[in-house]
């Protein structure tokens, strides 16, 4: 669990038993942690174990809707579901928690619980003997620091760079070029080839001049810039240099490598996405943002609801009611709840399209300002 200052102090303080010093400080800073996974499950963490079985229920309940397949929130839900005596709530969250973690101890332990004291008055017995606390989700891990870290390793690492050292002098290894930073970048340098003819001779495309007039440098900047940020994790940033390459006159052979580089990309959540463009920025040009996962806050309108679809019309910029920046068509492939009198937040996939929108959404996620209110606590 990779965590900033703050939510390392938050952290160290759970685990000392200072809950009510763990709420203090993280629930002013809801809006600076708006997509953070690690915020929520940290604080709802802290309410469970201070007896605030409402905060904690809708911090788990936020903490699933950035990670809707994350055993801890669901065990979190759960075991407050179980304290408000709603014991068939609880049932099917411990029992989706099997779905994705069969050898889930505590879900097993907590079924295991359900079966034997199957009346409300003899669950709520139990957990009036103060045995509930088993089948609370685990405090999180104290983030490694180098001191912790660096010193127990030190040996091992001396170690092993001996035996490897022997090894490689005695012939039994050979020692080779580092491993790449990441899967997929090896294959994607370009060739000498490449880098000697990077740009089309002819300037126009099927019939067409190109949308964007490269240099040779321009080319391979721009190639390697994408490659950078690829190899950093920055999935959407690169997506902008390739898809330029892709629009403009660049050889064949390096837009097939921009193909590749862009197939090697992952999808991003609310708590992973780490470079975020604005609607006005993708409306002006919106190949250039072809694919890339976009967060953008409005309300919806025109909602359409099937059994396996969703569809509406984000009304960019106007959840504060003021400012209305465009009107922006968001597909979803399945089912979604969705409040449209609520602002929402969309996590989509950018599609370029003709006429006035110039852009649609691929819809991945949505949450909306609900998990604020404490109305849907238990």
């Amino acid at each position: 669990m990779g965590l900033d200052p703050v939510l390392s102090k938050a952290v160290r303080l759970l685990r000392r038993r200072k809950f009510g010093d763990v709420v203090t400080m993280l629930q002013p800073e809801v809006v600076r942690y708006h997509d953070s996974f690690n915020y929520y499950y940290i604080l709802g963490s802290a309410c469970l174990r201070a007896g605030d079985l409402g905060g904690a229920y809708t911090y788990f309940k936020r903490g699933r809707e950035i990670k809707m397949l994350e055993p801890l929130v669901l065990l979190g839900m759960a075991v407050c579901c179980l304290h408000r005596g709603d014991t068939a709530k609880a049932v099917d969250l411990y029992l989706e928690v099997l779905d994705l973690e069969p050898r889930n101890s505590i879900a097993r332990k907590a079924l295991q619980v359900l079966r034997k004291h199957g009346g409300s008055e003899e669950i709520q017995a139990w957990i009036d003997s103060g045995r509930s606390h088993h089948l609370f989700p685990a405090i999180p891990a104290l983030p490694l620091t180098p001191g912790r870290v660096l010193l127990p390793l030190a040996g091992g690492i001396l170690a092993a760079a001996f035996v490897l050292g022997v090894l490689a002098a005695t012939g039994v290894i050979k020692l080779g070029k580092a491993a790449p930073e990441r899967a997929g970048l090896a294959g994607i340098a370009l060739e000498r080839e490449e880098r000697e003819t990077p740009v089309q001779v002819d300037l126009r495309s099927n019939g067409g001049t190109y949308r964007y007039i490269l240099t040779r440098n321009q080319v391979l900047e721009l190639y390697e810039t994408a490659r950078k940020l690829f190899a950093a994790y920055r999935d959407e940033a690169a997506k902008v240099p390739l898809n330029r390459l892709i629009e403009s006159n660049a050889s064949d052979p390096v837009k097939n490598k921009a193909r590749l580089l862009i197939s090697y990309t992952e999808p991003p959540g609310f708590d992973t996405l780490k470079d975020r463009f604005p609607y006005a920025e993708v409306r002006q040009d919106p190949l250039l943002y072809r694919d890339c996962y976009v967060i953008w806050r409005g309300m919806a309108a025109n909602l359409t609801e099937g059994e396996a679809s969703t569809s509406f019309e984000l009304l960019v910029g106007y959840d504060t009611r003021r400012v209305l920046e465009g009107r922006v068509p968001v597909e979803f492939s399945f089912s979604v709840p969705l409040n449209p009198e609520r602002p929402l937040e969309v996590l989509g996939r950018v599609i370029p399209v003709g006429g006035e929108e110039g852009v649609r959404l691929e819809g991945i996620a949505l949450h909306q300002a609900a998990f604020l209110e404490k109305k849907n606590a238990p």
